[in-house]
């Protein structure tokens, strides 16, 4: 295993601001938010737009809907190491301030598109620039004191996951009153207020890394998956968003199939969505309160394992009131379980490589969500109960591996020792 490398941070070693939201978390927090809505709120009348720009079969317009939603998270899963690893050496702000201003260009152009192949091409450059939810992560872990890590990672996860509950329900609304071509700018004013924020509030200590003796001693992209737990952690994250996504595009058909009324299925998918990220969130900051009494290890096992039984619960197909519990629980505890990962995941990551470590830990979560809808169509082609049951399988086996081969450490709400290599 590598062991952590010794750092510096310019004036003092870890900021440790004293009021429970620091203005630099507060400015992460509402970045994110802000941001992850304005990407989000152009998706309930892409196809709308699509046709628009001249497509009119509607199989091409599910084509090219497809193809233009799917190449910005492919795209931002495979740069984010990348982006990470220019922030360690430039700075953290300067990369998102980079990213949230090529947000607002690329999505005012969206609004002046005559072609369908240039909305791909612009959304393709989204992907290639974004890579900020990642750095914004790596900021709030680094700006929080030791005891609260945990909890500024959950706030900046809770801002990450409302933002694009929240964003197509803003567009839906907005798109009628201000035209779809204007959505995109109003998507580029969020934007821009995102990159104001970040630029006025947020203070970055400069981060000296102590020089290698040699060059064997450099940290490489080998080096940060050879860290303790890493690779497990990034294994654990990708499960983790695989089977919060896995039922998402079959649970409209799994109410039918329960046998409500086909004019009520949308608003109970609808409520049972909206019930699943507010008790995610809510997960979020408690595994702060968590992570200050008991291992890493023990709370991402434990709650796994509590998320496989409210899933498996939700597959027996129980009343409505028992489901809708259900899937909070389920909600609850990925939430515990994703903020869990990420912070172990921080106590090992050293100071010079921390934003390439969310990278890499951002990239295995985009994978995730990529490729869990894939899973879900191949499956529920063949039976939709059966993709309930996959998802508790998977969490069943990621709790059994965590607690086989997960080292043990002392509660990771605390900063990551600097250890001389």
């Amino acid at each position: 295993m590598v062991s952590n490398r010794e750092s510096r941070i310019t004036n003092h070693e870890y900021p440790s601001p004293e009021p429970l939201l620091s203005r630099d978390l507060f400015a992460v927090t509402a970045a994110s938010f802000i941001g992850f809505t304005g990407f989000t709120l152009v998706m309930p009348f892409l196809p709308l737009y699509i046709r628009q720009l001249g497509v009119t079969d509607v199989g091409e317009i599910a084509l090219w809907t497809g193809m233009t939603l799917g190449v910005t998270p492919a795209l931002t899963a495979l740069c984010a190491p990348f982006w990470g690893r220019v922030a360690d050496r430039v700075g953290n702000k300067v990369m998102v301030a980079r990213a949230l201003l090529a947000f607002v260009i690329v999505m005012s152009a969206m609004a002046y598109v005559t072609r369908v192949w240039h909305l791909f091409a612009l959304r393709a450059a989204l992907g290639f620039f974004a890579g900020y939810g990642a750095l914004t992560l790596s900021m709030a872990a680094r700006s929080a004191p030791r005891d609260r890590i945990a909890a500024s990672i959950g706030m900046v996860q809770t801002a990450q996951r409302l933002g694009p509950a929240l964003g197509p329900v803003i567009g839906g609304g907005l798109a009628p009153l201000v035209g779809l071509r204007n959505a995109f700018l109003v998507s580029a004013g969020l934007y821009a207020f995102a990159f104001l924020l970040v630029m006025v509030l947020y203070h970055e200590a400069r981060v000296e890394p102590t020089p290698p003796e040699n060059a064997a001693g450099r940290v490489t992209f080998r080096n940060i998956l050879a860290f303790e737990n890493f690779l497990l952690l990034m294994l654990v994250i990708f499960g983790l968003q695989f089977v919060d996504r896995i039922f998402g595009p079959v649970l409209p058909l799994y109410i039918g199939q329960l046998g409500y009324e086909r004019s009520r299925t949308p608003v109970i998918a609808g409520v049972l969505f909206s019930v699943l990220a507010f008790a995610a969130a809510f997960g979020h900051h408690l595994a702060g309160w968590l992570l200050a009494r008991l291992s890493a290890r023990a709370v991402i096992a434990a709650a796994a394992v509590v998320a496989a039984a409210g899933l498996a619960v939700v597959a027996v197909g129980p009343p409505l009131g028992a489901m809708t519990l259900a899937m909070a629980l389920f909600g609850l505890c990925i939430g515990v379980a994703m903020t869990a990962s990420f912070t172990a995941a921080n106590a090992v990551i050293p100071l010079e490589v921390h934003s390439t470590g969310f990278g890499f830990l951002t990239s295995a979560s985009l994978a995730g969500m990529a490729l869990s809808p894939v899973m879900s169509g191949l499956v529920g082609a063949q039976s939709i109960r059966v993709v309930f049951v996959v998802g508790v399988f998977l969490l069943v086996l990621l709790a059994l591996l965590v607690r086989r081969v997960m080292v043990e450490r002392a509660p990771t709400a605390t900063a990551p020792a600097l250890e001389e290599s």
